[in-house]
């Protein structure tokens, strides 16, 4: 097994902190747009899952050793299916392993249905102090079309109980359905503003390999929102945030200044994180680990080795440097160029600075939001071949 790595002065810098995703595989039912590692399985042995957790947590902390725990994640799936009591275990023993920053976020996705909200004061008291929702919708026509199972109403009122029960706040909509016009999203936008939430997630609909919805495109009974009407709506999305208070920090990401999701932040700056569970991805210097996906896969190798790794390996400089500026791009803050200059193209970067793509500042390069509608695009052409 490879222990962690300093960085060389060549690569790019971590912080000292760490960022823990825990991974609940198990949902309700399945989201036709959802290609995240979800599954839907009869029963759930949650005795075994609390006590498969905890071994996978324990073998990362033995590599971790002296790391200071930022933030915990749990993703999933819908990790607020998981008892409380699990959740509970799951932050104590990381509080027992790690060094903890006194300001530690503790995040938890949750569906808004009655019988999960009737848990969130239970997952506060484990420990849990932001809270993610997947509203994904303030229509009860889209939420249909999305295969979700709770209603306009239901969510409202799941938002109205994490809102009494949690320091923060979180939901997701999205936006960029079929037939969706500026009038109605610019309706449900301020509608969602007017909450209060200190964070809201945007995100466009996009049709995933391998998802219901892709089949359906796939026979023509599915057609994606116009490129140019997409670039209106996200336009309209920047806006409408910024002026309220909550501008974009990252792409898809809105929040008041100091309540960014400071878990996702450690992504996007490229800092080190550790990812337990079935399909979580971690980080550990220069190395990268991947755990088995499938649950009963992940299970059976928690058994055999004590761990539920399936691949660890060891990332070029160049590689680390890509990654680093892949994510650090995707924030309106950008990244530090430092050692990456060696690997952009000057007259990439001078051409699209001149078309106010992109920006520096100092030591730093940014994507502008006008940038951001084409960041894929920029990337491909920064980068030298």
């Amino acid at each position: 097994m490879t222990v962690h790595q300093p960085f060389r002065e060549s690569e790019p810098r971590r912080q000292d902190g760490l960022a823990l995703y825990v991974h609940w595989p198990f949902c309700v039912s399945k989201c036709p747009y959802c290609d995240f590692n979800s599954h839907v399985r009869a029963s759930v042995d949650q005795d075994e899952w609390r006590d498969a957790l905890l071994t996978d947590l324990f073998h990362e902390a033995g590599l971790t050793e002296g790391a200071t725990l930022g933030s915990i994640f749990f993703g999933g799936g819908t990790p607020s299916l998981m008892p409380p009591a699990t959740v509970a275990a799951i932050i104590a023993a990381a509080r027992t392993h790690w060094r903890q920053a006194p300001d530690i976020e503790i995040t938890l996705e949750a569906n808004p249905s009655s019988v999960e909200a009737a848990r969130f004061a239970d997952l506060a008291e484990a420990g849990v102090n932001r809270v993610s929702l997947g509203l994904q919708s303030l229509d009860d026509a889209a939420l249909h079309f999305l295969g979700r199972a709770h209603d306009v109403q239901e969510g409202l009122a799941a938002l109205a109980t994490a809102q009494r029960v949690f320091e923060r706040v979180s939901f997701d909509l999205i936006y960029a359905l079929p037939g969706q016009t500026e009038a109605a999203w610019r309706a449900q936008l301020q509608h969602a503003l007017s909450f209060g939430t200190s964070h809201l997630s945007l995100y466009q609909l996009t049709i995933e390999p391998g998802t219901r919805f892709a089949a359906l495109a796939a026979k023509g009974a599915l057609v994606e929102a116009d490129p140019d009407h997409m670039a209106a709506l996200f336009e309209l999305t920047q806006s409408m945030t910024e002026e309220a208070g909550l501008p974009a920090y990252e792409i898809s990401n809105h929040a008041r200044p100091g309540h960014e999701s400071r878990h996702n932040l450690a992504y996007w700056r490229y800092q080190a994180y550790a990812g337990i569970g079935p399909g979580a991805h971690g980080r550990r210097g220069p190395i990268a680990t991947r755990r088995h996906r499938k649950p009963e896969n992940w299970l059976a190798a928690i058994g055999r080795q004590g761990h539920g790794i399936q691949e660890e390996m060891e990332l070029s400089s160049a590689d680390r440097k890509v990654e680093a500026l892949l994510m650090g791009l995707r924030l309106r803050e950008g990244i530090a160029l430092g050692a990456l200059r060696p690997m952009l193209d000057r007259d990439a970067v001078a051409r699209l600075e001149g078309q106010g793509l992109l920006a520096t500042d100092a030591d730093r390069l940014r994507v502008t939001p006008a940038g951001m509608l084409l960041l894929d695009a920029i990337l491909a052409e920064i980068v030298k071949g």
